[in-house]
């Protein structure tokens, strides 16, 4: 059996080595199957009505691609049921696009090419063009589902974990509540685990996780609020720190206000910060930071309900998206203090966020993914369940909230200990490093294929949350053994856990994502030269632009100078002298 950490057994060992275990070699049977379906004929019968959906699309210059998503499904559709040959008539059918350029979307029918298995087939393309109001004649077309079942984390995981880890999810009814409770432990205890770092992109990284929960109103995400008993001991040791340095700076204020009327060299006494774990969300920008700054760069944000922060990030004075930001990568915020007209900087700040709330308040918080927020956090997205859930279930066993507390006190010994030890470093063993490399370089490209360049954030980061989970569960680990290495060298199973587990949470980051609102962009208004452009005629002369250059206020040598520019990009065809054609619709 596996000996239990208790705090009276404290062994500390250094370069002490794991054996490496071999990988299985790889196979190139997925990669043999993309290419046969790529390169397979298309059936006639598709090609042939695909063709004449197109000509009507053609012919009523109807744009079924203005939404991305859509755009992108249509693509895909077309790559699965036709292959190659779909490539023209992907072409044809983007072309309505006021945006529509022939390179990007050349590139695109590639990466959907490359992304067979998608699950998008060509009843999706029929489904759309039904929908647009074209005369569809086939008998087989599926309405694409569109709310798909999010995928719970996998079972196989969680009798792997370590122990104080599974003592966490025991008592929950079902998987949804086992996996929230999880993660929200994990991302809770990820803020309370002092001079614990790893080396990652040559970067110093610390433990600390953002996550989101969502859901809709009512689908048990107050669960989450177990959690924070797990890190309450570590809050109220920072907050009776503050009372008793305050104490003692009023105690020696008032030595101070005795003495220096007579000694004009007296100190004042500096005023002691207000430590907490806890930083409040609805704060503004300099208090945020003043916490934090505080409690020496380290801090939780947990809140039930993601518009407090989202409220907070959209006023004036409360928008500190910037430094939360920053702090994901331990990035140096620096703030200006007015009342002390005092510049200050947190060094590698160490923060931890858990959020909740339903899908607007989502996109309340991040309207896009353009910013690097969206990609910052892990996503779980709760399914709706319409069954009534017995409210009496387990109730021999006592309340969650005293389970929740034993296990606080437990952690709050592993937090003591780091807290008293040297910084600790976290390693991944040589075959984890190449598992890792290989695995993240396929999702990146799977990904990127079918969610195109905003989504690249995403998967980039949650290699580095990958890597983050995997600490939390060696740290966890090493106290259940009743050691600590240096380094602390990732065993396979946690290795392989947080894999797996990440492999799910892409899934449902993919989902939000597809799920959040699309930037409208205003087009642009046409300078003076492209309106020039536009209003010659299909064929004319130099007396005809001239006239037209007066018409628009254009003088002539600019005129002319246009007419040149326009020849030499093939925008204009010049087949004899003082003879013009116009190349563009």
């Amino acid at each position: 059996m596996k000996k239990k950490f208790n705090p009276g057994d404290w062994v500390n060992t250094s370069n002490t080595k794991a054996t490496d275990t071999e990988q299985n070699p790889k196979t190139e049977q997925k990669a043999n199957t993309k290419t046969q379906a790529a390169s397979s004929p298309p059936k006639s019968a598709d090609l042939q009505e695909v063709e004449e959906i197109v000509s009507q699309i053609e012919q009523r210059s109807i744009d079924l691609t203005a939404n991305y998503s859509e755009w992108l499904r249509i693509g895909f559709a077309l790559a699965d049921g036709l292959g190659e040959p779909g490539r023209e008539l992907y072409h044809r059918v983007s072309r309505f696009y006021e945006g529509y350029n022939a390179k990007e979307c050349d590139e695109q029918f590639d990466k959907c090419l490359k992304a067979n298995g998608s699950g998008i087939n060509i009843s999706t393309f029929f489904y759309l063009a039904k929908q647009a109001g074209i005369n569809i004649r086939t008998a087989h077309i599926e309405e694409p589902e569109r709310k798909k079942e999010m995928p719970n984390l996998p079972d196989s995981v969680f009798p792997k974990l370590p122990e104080f880890l599974q003592s966490v999810v025991l008592h929950t009814n079902t998987n949804e509540e086992r996996d929230i409770l999880f993660l929200g432990s994990i991302v809770a205890i990820s803020a309370c685990l002092p001079n614990v770092y790893g080396i990652y992109g040559q970067h110093k990284v610390h433990p600390n996780l953002y996550l989101f929960i969502t859901g809709q109103a009512s689908a048990g995400k107050g669960i989450l609020n177990h959690c924070k008993h797990l890190v309450n001991p570590v809050h109220k040791d920072l907050r009776e720190q503050t009372t008793k340095a305050k104490q003692q700076y009023e105690v020696e204020m008032a030595e101070y206000n005795q003495i220096k009327k007579n000694d004009t060299r007296a100190e004042k006494p500096e005023k002691p910060g207000e430590k907490m774990l806890y930083i409040p969300a609805n704060n503004s920008s300099t208090g945020a930071y003043q916490l934090i700054a505080d409690s020496d760069g380290k801090g939780l944000i947990f809140e039930t309900e993601g518009d407090t922060l989202a409220q907070a990030f959209k006023s004036d004075y409360g928008n500190y998206s910037d430094g939360f930001r920053k702090a994901f990568h331990h990035e140096t915020i620096s703030y200006f203090r007015r009342t002390d007209r005092e510049y200050v900087e947190i060094e590698r700040p160490c923060i931890s966020a858990m959020l909740s709330g339903t899908p607007k308040q989502i996109t309340s918080l991040i309207p896009n993914a353009e910013n690097g927020l969206f990609s910052r956090f892990m996503f779980y997205y709760m399914n709706t369940r319409y069954e009534w859930m017995d409210v009496f279930a387990n109730s021999d066993r006592g309340d969650l909230d005293s389970y929740f507390q034993s296990l606080g006190e437990t952690f709050y010994e592993y937090y003591n200990h780091l807290r008293a030890n040297a910084p600790m470093a976290f390693e991944l063993q040589d075959h984890q490093k190449e598992a890792f490399n290989g695995f993240f370089a396929e999702m990146q490209s799977k990904y990127i294929a079918l969610l195109g360049d905003d989504f690249i954030g995403s998967v980039r980061r949650l290699g580095l949350i990958a890597f983050r989970m995997a600490m939390i569960f060696t740290v966890l680990r090493s106290f259940e053994h009743g050691t600590l290495e240096n380094p602390m060298l990732c065993d396979d199973e946690d290795f392989d856990a947080a894999m797996e587990l990440v492999k799910v949470l892409m899934k449902h980051s993919s989902h939000v994502f597809s799920e959040l609102p699309e930037e409208v962009t205003l087009p642009k208004p046409k300078n003076l030269k492209e309106q020039f452009l536009d209003a010659l005629p299909k064929t004319f002369n130099r007396q005809d632009f001239l006239k037209m250059a007066t018409t628009l206020g254009i003088k002539e040598k600019t005129a002319e100078s246009y007419i040149t520019d326009f020849v030499k990009k093939n925008l204009l065809h010049r087949p004899k002298q003082d003879h013009y054609i116009k190349m563009t619709k």
